[in-house]
């Protein structure tokens, strides 16, 4: 079934909504009182939003024990990444779940992801039906002005927290940082609401505690785990991702064969993307056993490569690999065998490479290493965005669809049929 984003957007704040009722609900429970459990200042609790729109996008194809299973997974997957973002962002925990049997640092736990499992079953089962009958229900413009008005109250609520939160500081206690940081501001209607955002931020999370973080040498190019470091290896990723699988083609097809994501180098941004996001997400847990990281790179891998195969097919119409005849695959989009490759990948990433490219990176003159990542950067992304407008045009010219546009002519004359079927020899209409 394919949503409209009014559609997305509607289900998003409906379960933000719910979400934030049962968030509330449960806090009033151990506090005794009434308190806002959500990030904003509106009753809404996103990350239940953004779990209902990634189960509902990425999910829909499933049924049964695969959509309870693959949604525990994701929703997991994405609660762990939220506390460790909070964590990285601003410097503090804001849930805990340590006194919980079979926890992972205290940021997931076996009984919240089966309710996550639930709540996907759920929702894709009946619930999205049930909440877009009420949504059709009100008529076209006054529903699409809803979505805008409340997107745009979330938007200037996000704005306003994000505001208060990033003015805490990490090097004194977790409220006298903001405590000074407000006092400081000019305006008593600025300083009148930050006040009421912060009050109500240390009542939702009165159990907040600061995490002590890694120090960094100012003095040493891309110390510890920043933008740049994540830059530079998610290049270096894209570049070893695309050898390393033609490289893998080569042995187990006999033939050589682009495995590029994009039109111009050798790069595969779907591991790029890995590399990136498994460095943030296992930094901390670098000096962890081998079994953890295999687990760890298992499952995320799993989850990664489906969602990349789901989105490029919404995207594009076009799938870019088929597992369906390997066994244990799951709709063609993964099989076991390759989330235990990831599983090694990620073993082999975090102690063999990463060390060494860590090392490698940081010996850069500092000034030398911004300007080589900024350059890296804007000629990836043109690259990409090259790349997309040579993929979407190419399903225009299969649909029949004349060019008429200057971009649409230069990507006849540049992008033809034949060399992106060199680019993309896998790549299969659905």
């Amino acid at each position: 079934m394919i949503y409209s984003g009014y559609e997305l957007l509607w289900l998003f704040f409906i379960c933000s909504f719910l979400g934030w009722v049962l968030e509330t609900a449960a806090g009033a429970v151990k506090q005794k009182r009434f308190i806002n459990r959500g990030l904003v200042n509106l009753p809404l609790c996103v990350i239940y939003g953004i779990g209902e729109v990634l189960v509902t996008v990425f999910c829909q194809e499933l049924t049964g024990f695969w959509l309870f299973g693959f949604g525990m997974v994701a929703a997991t997957v994405l609660e762990w990444s939220a506390g460790h973002l909070i964590e990285r962002l601003y410097h503090e925990r804001w849930w805990d779940y340590s006194g919980r049997k079979w926890n992972l640092d205290g940021y997931i736990c076996l009984s919240s992801s089966v309710l996550w499992g639930v709540f996907s079953w759920g929702m894709i089962t009946w619930g999205n039906e049930l909440l877009l009958q009420v949504f059709h229900w009100i008529p076209g413009l006054p529903g699409k002005i809803l979505d805008w008005v409340l997107l745009g109250l979330l938007i200037l609520d996000c704005a306003a927290t994000m505001f208060v939160l990033s003015g805490r500081s990490r090097h004194i206690s977790r409220w006298e940082a903001v405590d000074q940081w407000l006092d400081g501001i000019s305006g008593s209607l600025e300083r009148k609401i930050c006040r009421q955002v912060d009050a109500r931020i240390r009542k939702a999370y009165p159990q907040a505690e600061v995490v002590p973080q890694e120090k960094v040498d100012t003095h040493v190019f891309a110390g510890g785990c920043g933008f740049y470091k994540i830059s530079l290896l998610f290049l270096l990723g894209a570049f070893l991702g695309d050898i390393t699988e033609t490289i893998f083609c080569r042995v187990t097809a006999g033939v050589w064969m682009s495995r590029s994501s994009v039109v111009w180098g050798p790069f595969s941004i779907v591991w790029g993307l890995a590399i990136a996001a498994a460095t943030l997400l296992l930094y901390k847990y670098k000096d962890r056993s081998d079994s953890f990281l295999f687990l760890s790179g298992t499952v995320l891998g799993g989850v990664y490569e489906y969602l990349c195969s789901v989105f490029t097919e919404i995207v594009f119409g076009t799938v870019f690999w088929d597992y369906s005849d390997i066994p244990f695959n799951l709709g063609g989009r993964i099989n076991l065998l390759y989330c235990f490759f990831w599983g090694f990948a990620a073993v082999i990433w975090m102690k063999v490479l990463y060390p060494p490219l860590s090392s490698m990176i940081e010996k850069l003159p500092i000034r030398f290493g911004k300007i080589l990542t900024w350059i890296l950067v804007v000629f990836m992304c043109i690259n990409m965005a090259v790349s997309a407008m040579a993929l979407g045009r190419s399903n225009e010219r299969r649909e029949g669809i004349l060019a008429e546009h200057t971009w649409q002519k230069i990507m006849d004359e540049r992008f033809d049929d034949q060399r992106l079927n060199r680019i993309y020899p896998n790549a299969l209409e659905r």
